[in-house]
């Protein structure tokens, strides 16, 4: 007997328990991924060991898991973390996030990689040299930037803090990057090379550098190779980094708004974003749709509408604006910034995520880098919702 809510009507004794409601697959889609994307903005309490990056450049201060097969870096090492509703803890069979006493999720860590504790034959500790972000070997090959310490400086950037206090050398050279990735590979399973750098005062701006380093990566390993850098001011350059067999690239703009943009990376902000536009288009043509890709912060002051705008222009073109809430990272210029709340920022991965399926463009596109990772960014989760739960192997470590 169907029973409307709110009436007298009860079941008789003989009547077998009403079922316990199940969420759909859309429900419960949409339910992990409002949790991923609250995890970044507000950080996760920690109960167990979990592998975590403290400072300086890349996703710092934070630990690094899967959620309900999503992998994501959270905050878990500041002021945001310390007061969050979430919490990791153990369970018989492995972890689960919670809230109060609701378990809202399983999760799996990822265990201090085993290549950590070797070193070149001249004594420098691999995880010097290069770290493990989930599954991906990621390095800066270059920690100097010719914007730090002056006005140029970005004032999200950490690049500087992680040389200052000794967890990194100065430059890499390309066969310690291959030697380091090799064993990254071997011992703990990594599945490409991303590989960055601080920008110079050449034409090339670092990027031949960096994709001397990438292709000694990928000739060692046979790993697929991102590699990131700032728009040459010769384009010329772009074609040299393909010839190097290197499979994506990263010219991060950071923000499409250029009243941010000239705030908070004045550099970037004199190169103009209509250059980052020219460079895409150059490197679209030799790497192809969805193997160039953009960083997008959010949470610096951008007028939303002009960042689903420039996002849907790169997506057009074939860029994947890979989209992220602020990571204040200490020791910038702007650690004392407090990451944007869920709300905003899932309302502007919506807009994004949904214009991405209308042309096909997902995780699962790029071969190498941020883009294929995925884990500082809550879009592929939204848009795992979209398409009404994500596709069988799409995403891994699903606990």
């Amino acid at each position: 007997m169907n029973v409307s809510r709110g009436s007298s009507a009860v079941a008789s004794p003989e009547s077998p328990p009403p079922p316990a409601q199940v969420p759909g697959p859309a429900a419960a889609a949409a339910a992990l991924s409002t949790l991923v994307v609250d995890l970044q903005a507000r950080g996760l309490r920690v109960e167990v060991p979990l592998e975590r990056r403290s400072g300086g450049a890349g996703p710092s201060d934070s630990g690094m898991l899967w959620v309900g097969g999503f992998p994501i870096t959270v905050p878990t090492d500041n002021a945001a973390a310390a007061d969050s509703p979430y919490v990791l803890k153990a369970e018989d069979d492995g972890y689960a996030i919670f809230e109060g006493s609701q378990r809202l999720a399983s999760a799996s860590t990822q265990q201090r990689p085993r290549f950590y504790d070797l070193r070149t034959d001249d004594g420098i500790p691999y995880w010097k040299i290069g770290l493990l972000h989930l599954d991906s070997f990621a390095s800066t090959v270059v920690q100097t930037c010719s914007y730090w310490g002056n006005d140029d400086q970005c004032k999200f950037c950490g690049i500087g803090v992680s040389l200052d206090s000794g967890r990194t050398i100065v430059k890499k050279s390309p066969e310690q990057l291959a030697e380091v990735a090799m064993a990254a590979k071997e011992l703990d399973g990594a599945v490409d090379a991303t590989l960055t750098t601080g920008s110079s005062n050449g034409v090339d701006r670092g990027a031949r550098y960096v994709a001397r380093c990438g292709h000694a990566v990928r000739e060692a390993t046979g790993l697929p190779v991102e590699v990131q850098f700032e728009p040459p001011l010769n384009l010329d350059v772009i074609d040299e980094v393909a010839d190097l067999g290197i499979d994506s690239v990263g010219i991060h703009v950071e923000s499409f708004d250029p009243k941010v943009l000239a705030h908070v990376a004045p550099a970037k902000a004199r190169t103009g974003i209509e250059h980052y536009f020219r460079a895409w288009e150059r490197a679209v043509a030799r790497f192809g749709e969805g193997q160039v890709s953009t960083y997008v912060i959010l949470g610096m002051g951008e007028d939303p509408e002009i960042t689903v705008e420039g996002c849907r222009r790169a997506i057009d073109m074939g860029v994947f604006p890979f989209v992220v809430p602020i990571r204040p990272v200490a020791g910038s210029l702007m650690e004392d910034v407090v990451p944007p709340e869920r709300d905003y920022t899932e309302r502007i991965y919506r807009r994004v995520a949904s214009y991405m399926s209308e042309r096909g463009m997902d995780s699962s596109v790029p071969k190498a880098g941020c883009a294929r990772c995925q884990a500082c960014s809550g879009l592929q989760s939204v848009q795992a919702v979209l398409q009404i739960g994500p596709r069988p192997g799409q995403i891994p470590h699903a606990v």
